[in-house]
């Protein structure tokens, strides 16, 4: 069996998403990849997920991947920080990780609306 291209994981899927604030579903925050050469602004769940959208089409897993991101040093009026590990892409459906550096806890998402769900029930608490 020969597996897509899009299939194969790269280390370079990895995003660290800096939450300022969150209400009544609304994030405000940044979103660091290491194809942007600056922090990105963030104000909604789907942006977020459209820039990640976006950043996953321009990987070639074939090259040499990208440097792993660290996230910047927490500052106080930051709310939570996490780490988004896309690990598998196929037909318009993610697989990967979320882990929510603040608690050291990780979840398994399968899809992004999966994705989704899991970043609102933890910011809700």
């Amino acid at each position: 069996m020969i597996l897509r291209e899009n299939m194969i994981p790269c280390q370079s899927r990895e995003a660290i998403v800096t939450v300022r604030s969150y209400q009544n579903g609304i994030i405000e925050g940044y979103l660091q990849h290491p194809r942007l050469e600056k922090r990105e602004h963030i104000e909604s769940l789907s942006q977020l997920i459209l820039f990640l959208d976006s950043l996953i089409n321009l990987e070639n897993c074939q090259d040499k991947p990208l440097p792993l991101i660290y996230p910047q040093k927490g500052k106080a009026e930051d709310l939570m920080i996490f780490s988004i590990q896309i690990l598998f892409s196929e037909h318009y459906t993610w697989q990967g990780r979320l882990i929510w550096q603040n608690e050291k806890q990780e979840y398994v998402f399968r899809s992004a609306l999966e994705l989704l769900q899991l970043m609102d029930e933890i910011l809700a608490k």
